[in-house]
């Protein structure tokens, strides 16, 4: 509990009555911190904190690096400004030394402001300061991690871009081989300087991972919980699990968010009236994660899962083994391919599966396509139609009502350059070094085919999903399209146990989230059932003879 004497000492409030200090000592509350304990975190809520002993350090995250911004001593305070200004923290602060601190609500900065000249003066000229710092800050941040010289077009150019996209790691892509970069480059070589630091030629995404400090390998060869995919099931399940108490490992082969985190704006998820990006949310899942103790390691992939006592053991690429009591497969789904004869020799090159924020700028002032008629590629057409001249959005049906959520169909009827052209297909596609057209056949009802050639600078493609589940053992159960069958789904031999809801047929391994049979492909229910998958796991571990069967 906060007492008067506490606060007496310090300035902002040593020229208030007795009464005064009296009621803002009895409104405070009395935070104790241990060293490396975090106060706040940067995008939390914070309350105004007054430092009554120890010291805390300020820290930033900048591009996905954490850098120190300054600390305080006992007397100071701080978190006055995201407070008055309505906003999250800028800034993590986490205890240097054991810490006391003395936390208020705004309604009682407020009245330390307005009630009192003494008070009120030292707390606006800090906010000035720290406006002043922040200033020097935007002068001094770099303005992108990786610089990036080569051939801007082909598979591997788009699979660094959505990496860093999905990472959210800004670059900046050069055609040229610039003096900084170059040596002995070759023009077709793509080679990236990260940090200024490693220079990395043609790399594979693991190489570029272990670059920007990104976890490759499991710290441990046991863990209570391997996670398959880090979207939002995945990351819902890291982050219960963790917060549970379970050891928690997620296992990636590209970046986390899965499909969801190409989607330039999520409009319907819940707490979100302005709509968050796939990338955004993305990166609040993973800090959230690491933040209650998951690991995550990128690039990998699971190949085969094998039964061992009391759980099963992964195998991943690379050669490392990893034992685990239960596993969650929550690998979710790719695109569908679009089926067109020499599609694949424009990848990368005009076509494109989903749609990130840092596609943008790539279409500005062009004429886009896009193939699709559900949620993802509505979402795509939105964003774009703030840069692009002209999006065609290609259906195959009658139209959006049966595929499309009712608000995007709205804001997409708003727009001035976007275009729904229904029972219209892609045929063919057509250019040299990339793609320059494309040839549509629109079949309207009771009308002659009508087969165009049309102008195109991109063809970006969402068309629904297929299953991610080639490496999952034969004996779990799928449907005709090889999602994942779970619980009351599973078809088990008379007298078996009844498979808790979410698991699979194999005891202790479950599945959730888009790869899951009868799922509902929605950002939120991904999130809820990998929340509510820990239960079952946690009842499952509880079990005193785990059901596990012999493979193959």
């Amino acid at each position: 509990m906060i007492a008067v004497t506490d606060l007496v000492p310090i300035r902002i409030f040593s020229g208030l009555t007795p009464e005064e200090q009296q009621h803002f000592a009895m409104k405070a509350a009395d935070v104790r911190l241990r060293t490396g304990d975090w106060l706040v975190r940067e995008g939390e809520r914070s309350g105004f904190f007054v430092l009554l002993e120890g010291r805390v350090q300020f820290t930033k995250d900048i591009h996905g690096q954490e850098y120190e911004v300054q600390a305080h001593g006992p007397g100071e305070f701080f978190g006055e400004l995201p407070n008055l200004l309505g906003t999250l923290s800028g800034v993590s602060i986490r205890a240097e030394t054991n810490c006391r601190i003395a936390r208020f609500e705004l309604q009682q900065l407020q009245e330390l402001i307005q009630e009192s000249a003494p008070s009120s003066e030292p707390i606006l000229r800090k906010m000035i300061e720290r406006v002043v710092l922040a200033q020097r800050y935007a002068k001094a941040v770099p303005k992108a991690r990786a610089i990036i010289s080569g051939p801007t077009d082909g598979t591997m150019t788009q699979e660094i871009r959505s990496f860093l996209a999905g990472n959210r790691i800004p670059y900046i892509w050069q055609v040229s081989h610039g003096d900084l970069l170059s040596t002995s480059a070759q023009p077709a070589e793509l080679i990236v300087l990260v940090d200024g630091v490693h220079r990395l030629t043609n790399p594979s995404l693991r190489a570029l991972a272990e670059a920007f400090g990104f976890q490759t390998k499991p710290a441990r060869n046991r863990y209570d919980l391997v996670i398959i995919g880090a979207g939002p099931a995945g990351m819902a399940a890291a982050v219960y699990g963790a917060s549970e108490g379970l050891s928690v490992l997620v296992v990636e082969r590209s970046n986390a968010g899965g499909q969801a985190g190409t989607s330039s704006r999520i409009a319907n998820y819940l707490g979100f009236p302005g709509g968050i990006s796939g990338d955004d949310l993305s990166e609040r899942a993973l800090k959230q994660a690491t933040w209650f103790g998951a690991e995550i390691v990128m690039t990998r992939s699971a190949q085969s899962i094998e039964p061992e006592p009391n759980g099963y053991c992964l195998s991943l690429d690379g050669g490392e083994l990893i034992s685990t009591r239960a596993l969650l497969l929550a690998t979710g789904v790719d695109w569908r391919r679009l089926e067109i004869p020499g599609i694949e020799d424009f990848l990368g090159r005009g076509v494109l599966y989903g749609a990130s924020r840092t596609e943008a700028m790539s279409v500005s002032g062009k004429k886009v396509f896009i193939v699709g008629g559900g949620n993802s590629a509505g979402q795509a057409a939105m964003f774009f139609s703030d840069y692009a001249e002209e999006i065609r959005l290609l259906v195959r049906g009658p139209g959006l009502a049966k595929s499309m959520s009712q608000y995007l169909i709205e804001q997409l009827n708003s727009k001035r350059n976007i275009t729904v052209e229904r029972f219209t297909q892609v045929i063919a596609l057509a250019g040299e070094n990339a793609l320059d057209h494309i040839v549509t056949a629109t079949h309207l009802p009771n009308q002659e085919p009508l087969v165009e050639n049309r102008p195109a600078d991109a063809l970006y493609v969402m068309i629904g999903a297929r299953a991610n589940t080639g490496w999952v053992p034969a004996e779990i159960e799928r449907d005709d399209k090889g999602f994942l069958c779970t619980g009351r789904d599973v078809q088990r031999e008379k007298g078996g146990r009844t498979p808790f809801p979410l698991e699979t047929s194999l005891p202790g391994v479950f599945c959730a989230g888009d790869v899951r049979h009868g799922s509902i492909k929605r950002v939120a229910s991904g999130v809820g059932e990998g929340s509510m998958v820990i239960t079952f796991i946690h009842q499952y571990l509880a079990l005193e003879r785990p059901d596990i069967p012999a493979l193959g």
